[in-house]
């Protein structure tokens, strides 16, 4: 199993072009299976929950080939409704195949999902647009068996925002007969550009980026060839631009999209950050310790909570206190409890993390236990004094494409250990 190995104290500068977003990436996957037409896909990000998503559409009979960060898609011959529970357990993102597979083909059936450690994150909501959009759903011996001749638009108002349930619904809308409209839609970014992918594909959606989409039915999805380039991934721009933050020093995110990280942007600002940004490029310089900042994660545009764990990091070697709230996942902070081996002086209370910043944290043997938090573990080890061993990082490489490359040209002290 890989570990990193990172030796500390060294303020990190330079120049990160961001990849995709593995969030976006993911469900404009699983909408391919909506259509026969060939669909090419730039800006894709090599990583591991993408190729768990490939092999899993390869099982279902999509054929695809790719170069560099390009991927040329082709569902034309589905043979397979089955989503197995050998890929779904690995990975959540996998449940977003349902939709799309009941949508098309009439059937799906899909293993109940697995994934990160954070959470319950039920599919009931998912299960039960599908129930009112005219499926017949069931749930026998850990998977979910879905049936519909042809789904018929409706009203869904869903009881709380999740983003890969207004996904999977809206996925499945676009072929359903008539008008549906949902409300309560998850606003975020990706899902916009899950939007826009379907729109290019001939779906008509209106209300992109809103809490209510209006999607009228259409009969197939084919036409000309397609292209589409996916998103930047919000998610690893904040996380570098911590990098710079924690470590004292200054980056350039390139390839990004600073108006979907306006939360965090403003969270560093109240840390001490100096920021400046373009259409395309966020730079970010720390000339001083940090200040504590105090936030509550929420759906977007709130605080996300996937930067949860990346500013608790920060917050370590703040000055004063900071209170962080967690209100999307209920076992998201497993990274605290690692953090503390490094000297992190950090209180739990609930679904609320009380963080006192110390003068330094010490390298450390630690452990991640989910995406986000190896990601706050690496942010932690490049600010710490001496050597710090992170281990299972086959976490990490399920979100950040080639992390210890981008991270050693920016300077730091990064190595990848095979064992």
């Amino acid at each position: 199993m890989d570990k990193f190995l990172i030796r500390g104290g060294r303020a990190l500068s330079g120049e990160v072009k961001i990849s995709g977003a593995k969030n976006a990436a993911l469900p404009i996957l699983a909408a391919t299976l909506l259509t026969e037409t060939p669909v090419t896909l730039t800006n894709v990000p090599e990583l591991r929950d993408i190729s768990t998503m490939l092999k899993l559409l390869s099982g279902l009979g999509v054929e695809h080939c790719s170069q560099d960060s390009t991927l040329q898609i082709d569902a034309s011959q589905l043979r397979s409704s089955l989503a197995p529970y050998e890929l779904v357990r690995t990975m959540r993102a996998s449940i977003l195949v349902l939709g799309p597979l009941l949508a098309r083909t009439g059937q799906a059936v899909v293993s109940l999902p697995g994934g990160c450690a954070i959470g319950a994150r039920p599919v009931d909501l998912h299960l039960k647009g599908l129930v009112a959009l005219g499926a017949e759903v069931e749930v026998q011996g850990g998977y979910i068996h879905a049936r519909a001749k042809k789904l018929k638009g409706c009203r869904l108002v869903l009881d709380q925002i999740t983003v890969t349930g207004t996904e999977n619904l809206m996925m499945a809308a676009v072929l359903a007969q008539g008008r549906t409209i949902i409300e309560n839609a998850a606003r975020e970014p990706e899902v916009a550009d899950l939007a826009r992918f379907l729109i290019k594909l001939g779906a008509h959606i209106s209300g992109v980026g809103t809490e209510t989409l209006e999607i009228e039915g259409v009969e197939a999805l084919d036409g000309d060839p397609v292209e589409y380039e996916i998103m930047p991934d919000r998610i690893e721009t904040g996380t570098f631009l911590t990098a710079a933050a924690i470590t004292g020093g200054r980056i350039r995110t390139t390839h990004t999209c600073p108006h979907t990280l306006d939360a965090v942007l403003e969270k560093l600002k109240e840390a001490g950050a100096e920021i400046s940004q373009g259409s395309d490029w966020i730079e970010l310089t720390q000339r001083s310790r940090p200040q504590a900042i105090s936030f509550h994660t929420a759906p977007y545009p709130g605080f996300p909570t996937d930067m949860q764990a990346q500013l608790m990091a920060l917050n370590c070697l703040a000055h004063g206190v900071g209170i962080i709230t967690e209100t999307i996942f209920e076992n998201r902070f497993m990274h605290a409890l690692e953090l503390r081996r490094m000297g992190a002086d950090i209180t739990l209370e609930g679904h609320t993390a009380i963080c006192k910043g110390v003068d330094k944290l010490q390298g450390a043997p630690v452990c991640a236990s989910d995406l986000r938090a190896s990601a706050s573990l690496v942010l932690a080890a490049l600010a710490a004094e001496g050597e710090t061993v992170i281990d299972r990082i086959y976490h990490i490489d399920r979100g950040y494409e080639r992390i210890e490359a981008k991270l050693a040209r920016l300077g730091a002290i990064i190595e990848r250990v095979h064992e």
